[in-house]
């Protein structure tokens, strides 16, 4: 094969746990009798609540299909490569084996925003039914030097609490805050999503959403603008980047000799899977002559996607820009080179685009 497949899970192969019937059709035709993959695939997830072993586990079960987890991605895989904030102390905020995920990524000191509560209980005031009765010391025990930002928490009025905290005290919670700690410590984010689609009949709430309260606050207060280090997850193109490695990867596994030429994204969100599908158009300039030539955006109809509704716009008067705060809203990129029903009609669309019979 010179193509290879980049697949959304959620809103493409499953709502919530529940997986859409088309998915299972659809990778039947992607593998052999022997249950081997006949082009590369990687999913690229924005979620990042669970180690990529657990979702290969997941996926394999709902398709039916064995997926082991060198073909998964999730938001946060590409902090591997910031191997220069592995030995630091660092504040993990989001939902699942937290410090779990951070050790598998690399980080040696992971604090989550409960360890951090345990610590300094004093900080977290509005739930007053979680008020501690005594008072504790407020003894320095630790300094932070950066956040990350998994995905969304439980709690968010404590994850907002206590991550501003941090970056207005320059990694010292408890501390007053500071007049002049700007730029603050480095903020790494996964997941810019403003909703994802579940079982409910409507999108919910996403990390993008999280983040946006986070970034208001903190100007609200310093009057200055939130910055971050590095973000990542779809739309970003570092995540399109690695994941075009984890096809490369694939193809010299099984000995493929034929270069991976053209990249399908399939998803449900076009200010996600579209969005960086299209950005990645500029990879040839950017990356190894090895790396792939193209990648065409694949839009699906049964996540967030809905073809009766308005597209993305900027501007008074216009429907709304979903994307986050950093990424420019520019009309070419959230065009889908194809709009289907679902995953299995993406398949049988890609393998009569590329003459490619199994």
């Amino acid at each position: 094969p010179s193509f290879g497949f980049l697949f959304d899970i959620d809103g493409v192969l499953v709502r919530g746990k529940t997986p859409i019937p088309a998915a299972r059709t659809a990778f039947q035709k992607l593998v052999n009798s022997q249950g081997q993959f006949l082009v590369p695939v990687v999913f690229v997830t924005n979620a990042g609540n669970c180690l990529r072993q657990d979702k290969a586990d997941q996926l394999s079960h709902l398709l039916g299909v064995p997926i082991s987890q060198d073909q998964v991605m999730m938001s946060h895989s590409p902090l591997r490569m910031f191997k220069r904030y592995h030995e630091k102390c660092v504040l993990v905020s989001g939902q699942g084996p937290l410090l779990d995920i951070a050790q598998d990524l690399g980080f040696c000191q992971p604090i989550t925003i409960d360890t951090l509560r345990e610590k300094r209980p004093l900080l977290d005031a509005v739930d007053h039914d979680r008020t501690p009765n005594v008072l504790h010391s407020q003894e320095q025990l630790f300094s932070l030097s950066t956040v990350v930002l998994f995905g969304e928490p439980v709690r968010w009025e404590t994850s907002l609490q206590l991550i501003i905290d941090v970056l207005l005290t320059s990694g010292y919670p408890g501390n007053p805050y500071e007049q002049e700690n700007y730029p603050h410590i480095p903020v790494l984010a996964c997941n810019m999503d403003l909703m994802w689609v579940a079982e409910a009949q409507s999108p919910r709430f996403g990390h993008g959403t999280f983040m946006v309260c986070l970034e208001n606050i903190y100007k609200k207060i310093t009057g200055k603008d939130l910055k971050y280090e590095a973000l990542m997850g779809k739309p970003s193109r570092l995540t399109y980047q690695y994941a075009e490695h984890l096809i490369r990867a694939q193809a010299l596994q099984r000995s493929w000799e034929q270069p991976i030429q053209t990249l399908y994204a399939v998803g449900d969100n076009l200010m996600t899977d579209v969005y960086g599908a299209n950005l990645g158009l500029g990879w040839e300039q950017e990356l190894a002559r090895s790396a792939a030539a193209c990648c065409r955006s694949v839009l699906v109809c049964t996540g967030v996607y809905d073809p009766r509704g308005a597209a993305p716009r900027a501007g008074p008067g216009q429907a709304a820009f979903h994307g986050h705060r950093d990424f420019s809203f520019e009309p070419a990129l959230v065009q889908p080179d194809h709009v289907v029903p679902d995953v299995d009609a993406a398949v049988d669309l890609v393998f009569q685009l590329e003459g490619f019979a199994p």
